[in-house]
């Protein structure tokens, strides 16, 4: 049997049929859209408006790309039919900003925020991941394709980690407790002090608070839940987020292997080493 395009696909899976990927902001799907042709599987695109890198959009033809406004779940849904797409990927952030003003829900939307008790976006992704898959359309894992940009265990940028073990250990408890509680799945620590946690601002506004406090030996951490669904929540570190450390004077970030994607890994890694970053996975 033909070695499979990558570990995070499902067992039977059927590259004859088309992905349609579901794209948000930044470089994250434009990887997943190279890797997919790469792999010479049919694409398709849902973007949306004033997020999806306007040159992923252009490099699909007319009849293979639609663009939504944020909040059209259901012309997403009709899209998908359309495409005749037997799997969908999400990839790539909205802006936050957005869910609290500019969000334009369309009926099914709106009939999905009224079901829910709680409205995050476990439980929003969650309910629109289950009428993608009522389609008979399989949601899958977000790191499909990305399996080179796989954060791995070990000092990825090589020497010795900067961070003792006991810190360290104390910054990965700090942050899986965090993510238990979905506050966010990510904070800075110092020697056993707790600087700043990742709420919905998002990472690299946590990195800007806590560099602000000048700490040194301050370390960065970026987990996934105990049950994290991977189809719809992956967390990422990519070039934005090291420049963020950088300007902070934060030079060392614990990720958790298998489960966070460095966004251009090769280009992080070797930015980092230049820039003095010890970067591990733990």
């Amino acid at each position: 049997m033909p070695t499979p395009p990558s570990a995070y696909l499902p067992q039977k899976f059927d590259p004859s049929l088309p992905i349609a990927l579901i794209a948000g902001q930044g470089v994250y799907p434009c990887l997943v859209a190279e890797s997919v042709r790469k792999a010479g599987i049919a694409l398709r695109l849902i973007g949306f408006e004033g997020e999806t890198a306007p040159e992923l959009v252009a490099s699909f033809p007319e009849e293979h790309r639609h663009i939504v406004h944020v909040g059209q779940v259901g012309k997403t849904l009709r899209l998908l039919g359309t495409f005749g797409a037997g799997y969908a990927l999400m990839a790539g952030q909205i802006t936050p900003k957005r869910l609290f003003g500019g969000l334009r829900p369309d009926l099914k939307a709106a009939r999905i925020l009224l079901s829910l008790k709680r409205r995050n976006a476990e439980t929003i992704f969650g309910a629109i991941a289950r009428e993608i898959e009522d389609l008979g359309i399989k949601l899958l894992d977000a790191r499909s394709f990305l399996d080179a940009h796989i954060a791995e265990k070990g000092c990825m940028t090589g020497g010795r980690f900067p961070i003792d073990r006991e810190y360290l250990e104390h910054g990965v408890s700090i942050a899986r407790e965090c993510a238990r509680l979905d506050i966010g799945q990510g904070c800075v620590v110092r020697k056993g002090t707790v600087l700043a946690v990742e709420a919905f601002e998002g990472t690299n506004e946590m990195l800007r608070r806590a560099g602000a406090m000048k700490a040194d030996e301050a370390l960065f951490v970026k987990t996934v839940k105990a049950r994290q669904d991977f189809r719809f929540d992956v967390p990422c570190f990519g070039m934005k987020t090291l420049e963020a450390m950088h300007e902070g004077g934060i030079r060392a970030a614990a990720l958790e292997a298998g489960g966070v994607i460095i966004l251009e890994k090769t280009l992080v890694l070797h930015r980092a080493r230049a820039l003095g970053t010890s970067l591990l996975g733990f």
